[in-house]
């Protein structure tokens, strides 16, 4: 099982180029250098883009010479804070256009552990999304006070109830993406942010009939720097899904995913060695 685990693993990493993961940034100097290192000791193979709202502590300079030195290491730069749900749009777009096969979505506080990269790739194999999941067998928030746990979990059986989404984190923000899903999509007319956005992400891959499986992840919060979670965030993830379960969110989904190219939907959850973090 081992052996054929690691032989499917090494056949998705062999391209340098296969796969980009995005990682938007402001204010997070402390937090960058050692995040681009524990991600290319995890997964070397894969290319990582740092997607940065102008932050005055100078992330993107820092960035910058990252990327100076190392080719497999790109730097968007943005005039400022334009919204994670942007970020991630802009990071989908420029996967697309270089032919990366997979895209992720990663926190750069390491509540998103790069430890669980080798899983999300065995998984990405046979799905179109994979979510790094707190609310499945495996996974969890351990460190969180119950408010949030209520909050988070609360917001996650809402928007399930209220759109019939069959995913149990709908909020998580630790994902992989096919980029030719993400090709049918019309991915501009997404504006939502924070939880919202992953929220919209879900429900459209869903509705588009792309597989979705589910890893298990330990969620923990950031080591260093400030949170950037409000209640606004809240409000706003509140609101889509009140919006959504009237609009359908139709206009996003311009086509549906050619049957001969895109297998049989479904969700399923894999269950894991719980090892690390996530959000």
């Amino acid at each position: 099982m081992v052996a054929e685990r690691d032989s499917r693993l090494a056949s998705l990493e062999k391209d340098a180029v296969r796969a980009i993961i995005a990682i938007p940034t402001y204010n997070e100097r402390e937090n960058i250098v050692n995040l681009v290192r524990a991600i290319q000791s995890a997964a070397p193979a894969t290319d990582i883009l740092i997607i940065d709202d102008n932050s005055p502590d100078g992330t993107g300079q820092i960035a910058d010479e990252m990327a100076a030195r190392d080719n497999t290491i790109h730097v968007m730069h943005r005039p400022g804070k334009l919204g994670l749900g942007t970020a991630y749009i802009a990071g989908f777009h420029y996967a697309i256009e270089r032919g990366y096969e997979f895209v992720f979505e990663m926190d750069a506080d390491f509540s998103h552990n790069p430890a669980y990269l080798p899983r999300f790739f065995e998984l990405a194999g046979d799905a179109d999304v994979v979510i790094g999941s707190r609310y499945v067998k495996g996974g969890g928030t351990p460190n969180w006070s119950p408010l949030r746990k209520f909050i988070s979990g609360g917001g996650n059986i809402f928007a399930r109830a209220m759109l019939g989404i069959p995913v149990h984190d709908c909020t998580a923000g630790y994902r992989c993406y096919r980029t030719a899903a993400l090709r049918t999509l019309n991915l501009d007319a997404i504006h939502a942010q924070g939880y919202a956005f992953q929220v919209e992400m879900t429900y459209n891959f869903w509705k588009s009939g792309f597989r979705i499986r589910e890893l298990p992840i330990i969620f923990e919060d950031r080591r260093v720097g400030k949170s950037k979670m409000s209640r606004k965030i809240f409000i706003e993830a509140f609101l889509w899904v009140l919006r959504a379960r009237v609009t359908g969110d139709a206009e996003v989904r311009r086509r549906p995913p050619a049957s001969a190219t895109m297998p049989e939907a479904g969700v399923s959850s894999q269950i894991g060695s719980a090892g690390d973090r996530q959000p």
